[in-house]
C-alpha cells in the first residue's frame, strides 16, 4: 500500500486494487485531476486489510490479480456486508467472467486499455450508486429504529391500522376501549415521528411490518 491513508470523509473516492503500480499511479493521478479523492492498493488482501468498513465511493478493480482476483474480493465484500460499487477493469475479461461481475452488483466490466472518459463516465455513475444505496440504508435503519420505539401493545395496533382497520373494529379484536385504541395510534405516531396515517403507513413498510387484517 502506498503512504498515503484511505479517504473516508467525502463521497467522491475511488480506491483503485491493481497488482500493477505503473496503472495505480496512472490512474490516481487521473481520478485526482478530475477532482476525486483516489486511493489506491496493490493487492486485494491489501484492501481488505486497510480499507475500512464505512468507505465511500466506489471500487476500481483489477480482475486478474495474484491471489484473492476481483471477483472473490467482489465476494468477500458482499459477506462482510462493506457496500462499495464496483467498476471492473480487465486485459483477459471474457463473457461469462463479465456476466458474472454484473450479476454480483458491478456497474461496470471495462476491457484494458481504456479511454479516460469511459473511465470517468463509469466512476461517477458507481459513486452516484454508492450515494443513492447508501441514503437507502440511512432510511431503512432510521424508519426500524423509529418502530423499535413501539411498545408491543402500539405494535399490535399499528399492524391493525396498517392495514386498514378502523378503531372500533381493533378495540374489539385487542378487547379494549376504542378511547385505548385511539390513545396507542396517537402514541405510536408521536413515537414514529408522523403526521398522517399515509407516512405511518410508508414508515411500517418500509420498516418491514407486516399488517394485521
Amino acid at each position: 500500500m502506498n503512504d498515503e491513508q484511505p479517504v473516508i470523509d467525502k463521497q467522491n473516492v475511488v480506491y483503485i486494487v491493481d497488482d500493477d503500480p505503473m496503472v495505480r499511479r496512472s490512474f490516481k493521478r487521473l481520478f485526482k485531476l478530475a477532482g476525486y479523492g483516489a486511493t489506491d492498493f496493490e493487492s486485494a488482501e491489501d484492501f481488505l486489510a486497510n480499507c475500512p468498513a464505512e468507505a465511500h465511493g466506489c471500487l476500481l478493480l483489477d480482475v486478474q490479480m495474484p491471489g484473492l482476483n476481483g471477483l472473490d474480493l467482489q465476494q468477500e465484500l458482499e459477506d462482510s456486508d462493506i457496500f462499495l460499487p464496483v467498476v471492473f477493469i480487465t486485459g483477459h475479461g471474457d463473457i461469462p467472467m463479465t456476466v458474472q461481475a454484473m450479476k454480483a452488483g458491478a456497474v461496470d466490466f471495462l476491457p484494458k486499455p481504456i479511454d479516460e472518459p469511459v473511465l470517468l463516465d463509469a466512476a461517477r455513475r458507481a459513486i452516484e450508486r454508492d450515494v443513492q444505496e447508501r441514503e437507502k440504508r440511512e432510511q431503512l435503519t432510521d424508519a426500524r429504529s423509529r418502530i423499535a420505539s413501539l411498545s408491543p401493545r402500539e405494535r399490535e395496533v399499528l399492524e391493525m391500522v396498517i392495514a386498514g382497520l378502523p378503531s372500533k373494529q381493533i378495540a374489539r379484536r385487542l378487547e379494549i376501549t376504542e378511547r385505548t385504541v385511539k390513545a396507542h395510534r396517537h402514541s405510536l405516531m408521536d413515537k414514529a415521528e408522523v403526521d398522517s396515517v399515509a407516512e405511518l403507513v410508508e414508515l411500517a413498510l418500509l420498516a418491514g411490518v407486516e399488517p394485521k387484517h
